[in-house]
């Protein structure tokens, strides 16, 4: 029992009395809150307005850094000669870049305002999974690109140059080379999002991470497919790496799903 002093004012005799009550449990004063159908799209605009406020500012940033930038995209194939067409081709190019680098590096931002829209629909444990899957995507992503940069880009580009270098000099624009890295950059980010796909999947009740592992034959055959598809070269080898990350990708994601409620 707790003893507590409250004033307790009677209105006819105005007295003040000493009151004795047990602590109760704190009360939960939290409330379903529903929004119409305007407030949803002000949410709507304003999750857009910072993303397009941050985007702008990532494009900004790329396009000061631009020479640092185009040295580090060069490092991948050192050893090959870049042109320019006309007077104006590489200043064009380098704010093709800054775009470019500044609508990817965008693209977690925009899955994660995604997430957050729907985040106050789930419960406690879903928000927390939630949670985890935003950092794993960013995650991801980062690791897609440390991929290209390290692994597709030098093997595709070195495969063309070394099946020709005895008949005819290996030259290459510049902008062609910057849409190749762009492309790769962005189909790679996004193939690299499999596992969180899945267990979105798995979280919604749409499959079971059963179902994801008894569908393995298909997944190979689908790999494939998918990355003749999204690689911008024609090369095996560099078609065989990326379905290769794609199903070990997919059998993470596939076990992970398999014991996503253990982790929240």
């Amino acid at each position: 029992m707790e003893t507590s002093i409250f004033f307790n004012f009677d209105t006819k005799n105005f007295n003040i009395k000493k009151v004795n009550w047990e602590k109760k449990e704190k009360i939960d004063i939290s409330r379903e809150v529903i929004l119409d159908f305007d407030e949803h799209f002000d949410e709507i605009q304003q999750r857009f307005l910072h993303i397009s406020i941050i985007m702008g500012m990532l494009i900004l940033l790329t396009f000061l850094n631009i020479t640092w930038i185009v040295e580090i995209l060069e490092l991948p194939v050192k050893d090959l000669r870049f042109f320019q067409s006309s007077p104006g081709d590489f200043f064009i190019s380098t704010v093709q870049t800054a775009l470019y680098l500044g609508f990817v590096l965008s693209v977690p931002l925009f899955l994660n305002q995604l997430i957050y829209f729907f985040f106050p629909g789930l419960n406690a444990s879903e928000q927390k999974v939630i949670t985890y899957l935003i950092l794993g995507s960013i995650i991801l992503f980062i690791l897609s690109f440390i991929f290209s940069y390290f692994v597709l880009i030098p093997t595709a580009l070195m495969f063309f140059l070394n099946y020709n270098k005895n008949l005819i000099e290996p030259l290459l624009s510049f902008n062609q080379y910057l849409v190749f890295v762009a492309i790769l950059f962005f189909t790679t980010g996004l193939l690299f999002q499999i596992p969180i796909i899945q267990i979105l999947l798995k979280l919604f009740n749409i499959i079971s991470s059963e179902t994801m592992l008894n569908l393995w034959r298909p997944i190979l055959l689908g790999s494939t497919i998918i990355s003749a598809i999204f690689t911008p070269s024609a090369d095996p080898v560099t078609q065989l790496l990326l379905s290769s990350v794609l199903v070990v990708l997919y059998l993470l994601g596939a076990w992970i799903s398999r014991h996503v409620m253990a982790f929240s």
